[in-house]
Order: structure tokens, then C-alpha cells, then sequence
């Protein structure tokens, strides 16, 4: 029962921040959604076209996924390691507001579905291995840590790295040559 208590307080902490990216993008930088960005036409159709170097993608994702996982899993260690989970579930939160808010400011309903398929497949992995450790570091010391959570964080941050290198960028194409 532990866990459902955990799981929304987790979402106590996510929606605020999913709330201040929306109150950022509508009322503090109007200004900047409003230019050209990478919602613009222009830019999803140089998406359609463009030939990804899978090597250089690769070291960018790795750089991009593992790190805020390395530090939140160091800090997992430390006594910091409560605040660095609501500290990253109020950013996380932030940086899904302000890109939902961006994409339906410039593309409607449409943008936010582009959104949802840039996440997929990949978040499907990302998320239960993000949540396996924001939930340890949300109750240490009474949960510990084991083999088996150590398995299936490295195994699912590998196949979302796989997903994200491989089948994403096949079903983002396949999206927007629909548009």
C-alpha cells in the first residue's frame, strides 16, 4: 500500500511543476513561442529529410538520458537524496509543461500529439527505470536496494536507448509525413 501513497505524492510533486512550464510558456515567454522554433514548419519538414548518423545520435543520447540518471543515482547516496526527487519530478514536470505548451501553441492538438509519438516508444523504458529509482531514493533507507532492481533499471535504460536510436525517429517521420 506503501507504494500507491508513493506514487501520488510523486505526482504532487510532477503536476506543479507541469503547471508552472504551461504558466511560463503562456504568460512569461510569449514572446519566444511565438518565434519560428523547432515546431515550425520549416523545421519538421528538414526532420523528414535529414539522414541520422546513428554513432553521433547515440553518444548525444547517451549524453542526454544517463546523465540526470547518473546524478540522481548519485545523489541517492547522500542525505540530499529526498529533495533531488522532488527537485527532479518539479523539473521534469516543468519541462513537459513548457513542451506541450510550446507544440499546442504552435501546432494545436496536433503538436501535442507530436509530442506523444516523439516519446514513443522509448518512454516506455525510461519511466519504470526512473521510477524504480525515484521511488528508492523517496524511501531510503526502508527500501533497499537489490540485484534485481539494478537489472531492470540497466535493462530498461538500454532498450530505451535502443528504441529512442532505432525506432523513434521511424515513427516520428512515419507521423509527420502524415501531416
Amino acid at each position: 500500500m506503501k507504494i500507491f501513497h508513493t506514487r501520488k505524492q510523486f505526482l504532487a510533486f510532477f503536476m506543479p511543476g507541469f503547471l508552472l512550464g504551461v504558466i511560463y510558456v503562456n504568460f512569461i515567454a510569449r514572446r519566444y513561442v511565438a518565434d519560428p522554433g523547432i515546431f515550425s514548419d520549416y523545421f519538421l519538414n528538414q526532420f523528414l529529410d535529414v539522414q541520422i548518423d546513428v554513432r553521433e545520435y547515440l553518444w548525444y543520447l547517451l549524453r542526454l538520458r544517463t546523465v540526470p540518471f547518473l546524478v540522481l543515482t548519485a545523489l541517492s547516496f547522500t542525505k540530499a537524496r529526498r529533495v533531488s526527487v522532488v527537485l527532479f519530478l518539479v523539473w521534469a514536470g516543468a519541462s513537459g509543461g513548457i513542451l506541450l505548451s510550446s507544440a499546442a501553441a504552435d501546432l494545436g492538438m496536433t503538436g501535442c500529439l507530436l509530442c506523444v509519438t516523439a516519446l514513443f516508444p522509448q518512454f516506455l523504458f525510461y519511466i519504470p527505470a526512473f521510477v524504480v529509482l525515484l521511488w528508492y531514493c523517496y524511501t531510503a533507507p526502508q527500501s533497499h536496494w537489490n540485484r534485481q532492481k539494478t537489472v531492470f533499471v540497466i535493462l530498461a535504460m538500454s532498450l530505451g536507448l535502443i528504441t529512442e536510436l532505432y525506432v523513434n525517429p521511424v515513427v516520428v517521420k512515419a507521423f509527420l509525413s502524415t501531416l
